[in-house]
């Protein structure tokens, strides 16, 4: 405390301030001189060094300068319904006394010895042709001078075609890099999400054709700029999907774990997926919406209202293992935040969870009375890793579902009239419980399979042949379909009888869920 730059008087543009920075460097403490002015005491200042993002000498100017009697602290400003903003501070110090570069000096070593976790080099995928087709400006003109301010170096590639990111992150060396991140919609972070996962396994030697195979965690975070048409993903992790908030998270160097479920078909690996593996409605709109692509982000809306009106349900089997134990229940109004004790207890217990019981073949299951299954028509199927909110759906399709907690909720929709069914829906829009429905039922679960009717004696999980058009909507619906198509993160699966495991926090993103007592966009 007795250094002059550790404690000095400085003028800021909102009066003097004793100005100090204790030892240990934890926070920058302002209090205004004199505290005998009236208001002074409301005035103080305490911005906490792991959420500064950079100091320079000079004015607030995001482009340093070499005057030396000025300098500027830059850091997380909290604005309502979750969203960051960058907020600056500059101080002014007495002229000819050389302050200025000696508390730029400290502050850059208090924020890189609490900011161990902070990124120093990251490979920036800008996908150019996904969602909106934004995420080039979103990235020049909100991201990449708030990742120049923060000193993190970046190498930018933008892609232009499917697949292009993938091919790059499982053929390039990565051994220099702190993290990953991708400029667009869910769509471009699962591609990277995917190639992240696969490489890593692929260098461990772990098969990922084979179901029951324990995978491995990458080494590197993901960071997500949202520039898509929904944002579920960023939405669900951090609670808005705006990019300066989401440049922030990463450069401060948050970290949240999630869990990620592998979708398999026999002993082979069709994707993984964290948001939505879904039959039934939701497939049925996915995959109708890619005959419409040429109507932009309407097609989903288009083709929800066809879904709707059809009022199709699927005959089959679903089999599921429930998660037991001391596990939050998916109807207990708990909602998953910053720093939620459900997934934390939940990290040394998924190292417990026997492979025997995943549900690979029946002879390895060990816990029978764990298993259930539920016969007969659905209009849905739906399994998430996470709530899947988004702004359409503020608490999204399961609102306590946890991100990192090694379950997902599953979601069942059995056969009901169109307007019960249109009820279920509506409900996701305005916060009343979408359960509450006597043919609605929601399980928390580790793993599922499912069996369509129709192939429950088949070797082969072939689908049949699509009718022509023809109903009594004037078109608008297909004829019978004895299947529905699987949507996997918005992905259309070729197979309808599928298994689906969960792997408890197998990534980590650059994010610390939504922060409790802000509302959601």
């Amino acid at each position: 405390m007795g250094d002059p730059f550790h404690r000095s008087l400085l003028r800021t543009p909102r009066g003097r301030f004793r100005v100090s920075l204790p030892p240990g460097g934890e926070f920058l403490l302002g209090t205004p001189e004199p505290l005998s002015r009236p208001g002074a005491a409301g005035q103080s200042f305490c911005i906490p060094v792991t959420e500064m993002v950079g100091v320079q000498l000079g004015g607030s100017g995001l482009s340093p300068t070499v005057e030396g009697n000025q300098f500027t602290v830059f850091f997380v400003q909290r604005e309502k319904r979750q969203r960051w903003s960058l907020g600056s501070l500059e101080f002014t110090v007495a002229p000819g006394s050389g302050l200025a570069p000696r508390w730029v000096d400290a502050l850059q070593r208090s924020i890189q010895l609490h900011g161990v976790t902070r990124p120093r080099k990251l490979l920036v995928f800008v996908n150019l042709v996904g969602g909106r087709c934004h995420a080039g400006e979103i990235y020049r003109d909100q991201v990449a001078r708030l990742f120049a301010l923060a000193g993190i170096q970046t190498e930018v590639i933008e892609t232009q075609r499917p697949h292009e990111m993938r091919e790059l992150i499982l053929q390039r060396d990565l051994g220099d890099l702190d993290g990953l991140v991708c400029v667009g919609g869910d769509g471009t972070f699962n591609e990277l999400m995917h190639a992240l996962i696969s490489r890593t396994q692929k260098k461990a030697g772990i098969s990922e054709d084979n179901p029951a195979a324990p995978l491995l965690p990458p080494r590197l975070r993901i960071g997500i700029i949202p520039a898509g048409s929904t944002d579920c993903i960023c939405f669900a992790t951090v609670g808005t999907n705006d990019p300066v908030t989401s440049a922030l998270h990463i450069i401060i160097g948050d970290s949240q774990p999630l869990d990620v479920c592998s979708v398999h078909h026999h002993q082979q690996l069709l994707r993984y997926a964290v948001s939505l593996v879904g039959y039934g409605f939701y497939g049925d709109v996915v995959s109708d919406s890619e005959r419409h692509r040429w109507m932009g982000p309407m097609r989903y809306d288009f083709s929800g209202f066809k879904a709707v009106l059809c009022n199709r349900s699927y005959e089959g089997t679903v089999e599921f293992l429930t998660a037991g134990g001391t596990e939050a229940n998916p109807r207990d109004q708990t909602r998953c935040r910053a720093g939620c004790l459900v997934c934390s207890e939940s990290s040394h217990q998924l190292l417990g969870v026997s492979e025997e019981k995943l549900p690979q073949q029946e002879s390895t299951v060990a816990a029978a009375s764990e298993w259930r299954q539920e016969q007969g028509r659905f209009l849905a199927i739906n399994l998430t890793c996470m709530s899947s909110a988004c702004p359409k759906s503020p608490d999204g399709l399961s609102p306590s579902a946890h991100l990192a907690d090694g379950t997902a909720d599953l979601i069942l929709v059995h056969e009901c009239s169109a307007l019960g069914f249109l009820r279920h829906l509506s409900r996701h829009m305005d916060h009343r419980d979408q359960f509450d429905l006597p043919f609605v039922s929601v399980h928390r679960v580790r793993a599922l399979r499912f069996t369509p009717k129709q192939l429950e004696d088949s070797e082969e999980g072939e689908r049949p042949g699509r009718r022509g058009w023809k109903g009594l909507l004037g078109g608008l619906c297909w004829g019978e379909q004895p299947l529905s198509s699987w949507s996997c993160d918005g992905e259309t699966l070729p197979y309808a009888d599928i298994s689906v495991r969960v792997h408890g926090q197998l990534i980590h993103l650059f994010a610390r869920g939504i922060e409790q007592g802000m509302g959601l966009v």
